[in-house]
């Protein structure tokens, strides 16, 4: 029996495509490249997009561009003939899915959702992941409706996760968020024991696109500048519990500055290194976006949101706390 975090996409066969000219609605304005047509170039993987867009196969307004590049209403995306494989129509998802993610809204109106995203579940399709949580929600919500990830969290982390459901709400909230005017917090439990006098890591990521893997971060004074407050909340029983605050919002930024300061996030397999102890044994990744706060796009009120832990990391830490 499927997991009721999986939604299948069954695929058919390839076909070739002619040439493609995508005009930019208002619906698109702000939002970024790559995620534009990813929405759009079924059957294509991600890496293979972005070698489209660094090799000049796919343009904007006949110029060159890159993957996060925004876009702005009446550009027009030219994207060169590729070989994509034909897909059936999307699997709805299943009746599990819709009902944790029904249960995962914190906040909903007409401009915008705040979730408290499961850990375990991808924030959309692509990398090997046929389908992700904002597809599952575009079915949920029908063709005509428009959902569109104002930022993203990894696979395994849990937590916060805002969603627009108006381009104008998407542009608005991207261009807050640019500002540093949304304030991110996130709750995560590392290996061993953290030292007080680290309330700041400033250290520079650079992004890695491997053409056969998952895209991985490391420090490199190339990269872009990246910034992480921290506040140490309770030592563990071999672990610590931090609270951490986003200045930049780079791919796996607070996993790689933990790990640089030598106590890596507790579960997590790609940036711990035979870290020695008992938690090595845990599978599960202790990073939860604990919080949001940020401008709504048409009230403009201040609004803060909360997303209780999940049981798993909460039960951890008591075990540890005991």
């Amino acid at each position: 029996m499927s997991s009721p975090l999986q939604t299948d996409l069954m695929p058919v066969q390839s076909a070739n495509t002619g040439v493609q000219l995508l005009d930019v609605t208002t619906h698109s304005d702000g939002q970024r490249l790559d995620n534009f047509l990813m929405s759009r170039l079924k059957g294509l993987p991600k890496s293979h997009l972005y070698r489209l867009i660094r090799k000049g196969e796919i343009r904007v307004n006949k110029k060159r561009c890159k993957p996060d590049q925004r876009l702005n209403e009446s550009d027009v995306v030219r994207v060169a003939p590729l070989r994509l494989a034909e897909q059936e129509a999307q699997a709805a998802p299943s009746a599990g899915l819709v009902e944790r993610l029904n249960e995962s809204i914190i906040y909903e109106d007409e401009h915008l959702l705040v979730l408290n995203k499961p850990s375990g579940l991808a924030v959309h399709g692509g990398s090997g992941i046929k389908a992700g949580l904002i597809e599952a929600l575009r079915s949920m919500a029908g063709s005509d409706a428009y959902r569109e990830l104002v930022h993203r969290l990894d696979k395994e982390t849990s937590g916060c996760l805002l969603v627009a459901k108006t381009g104008k709400a998407l542009k608005f909230l991207q261009n807050e968020m640019k500002a540093g005017h949304v304030e991110k917090k996130y709750l995560v439990l590392v290996h061993g024991q953290w030292p007080k006098q680290t309330i700041r890591i400033d250290a520079p990521l650079l992004k890695h696109h491997p053409s056969d893997a998952e895209s991985y971060s490391t420090i490199d004074e190339t990269g872009k500048p990246s910034i992480t407050l921290f506040e140490l909340r309770q030592m563990l029983d071999g672990a610590s519990l931090l609270e951490a605050t986003l200045i930049t919002g780079r791919t796996h930024q607070i996993r790689v500055h933990t790990q640089s300061a030598g106590h890596p996030v507790v579960g997590d397999t790609r940036y711990t290194h035979n870290k020695p102890g008992p938690l090595n044994a845990i599978r599960f990744l202790c990073l939860h976006s604990a919080s949001l706060k940020f401008t709504h796009p048409v009230s403009g009120a201040r609004k803060e949101f909360v997303a209780p832990m999940p049981a798993t990391m909460q039960s951890l830490i008591d075990t540890l706390s005991a």
